[in-house]
């Protein structure tokens, strides 16, 4: 499989289709079980705030992964990132009920490089507030 998006028909600026993903307490738990990660805080609201947390918080690497879906889902193809990092600034607070938290994702290529390949800066927030600082991807094109 390779990417859909051809480089030539890529500038910078190019806004990728913004989304947003849906993070329940089920969610979470799901994750957990998948990762293996079953600290606490991602799960324990009570020892969430002992700890100084607002409530339960997602995964910084489960957010990362939701954010990165933007990139994968417009190139067609997950292997055609070839580079991605973020910044955790914020967490993403889940509430207890049926409507948990919102991760909103944008993103746009930053910069044109060699070998087919694009830099894409990417924003993630919830609740208002940037949970990814510095998040970016290189990706290689068609």
């Amino acid at each position: 499989m390779t990417a859909k998006i051809a480089y030539d028909e890529v500038e910078v600026g190019t806004e990728l289709p913004a989304q947003t993903f849906p993070v329940t307490r089920a969610t979470l738990v799901r994750y957990a079980g998948a990762s293996g990660d079953f600290n606490p805080i991602h799960w324990n609201e009570k020892f969430a705030v002992e700890v100084g947390l607002p409530d339960v918080i997602a995964h910084g690497m489960f957010t990362m992964a939701e954010a990165i879906r933007v990139v994968t889902d417009w190139a067609g193809d997950p292997a055609a990132v070839v580079e991605y990092g973020v910044r955790f600034t914020k967490p993403v607070v889940v509430p207890n009920d049926e409507s948990g938290a919102l991760i909103e994702v944008s993103a746009k290529v930053a910069a044109k490089l060699d070998d087919q390949q694009v830099r894409v800066d990417i924003t993630a927030t919830s609740a208002g507030q940037k949970v990814l600082g510095m998040s970016r991807a290189v990706v290689r094109l068609a």
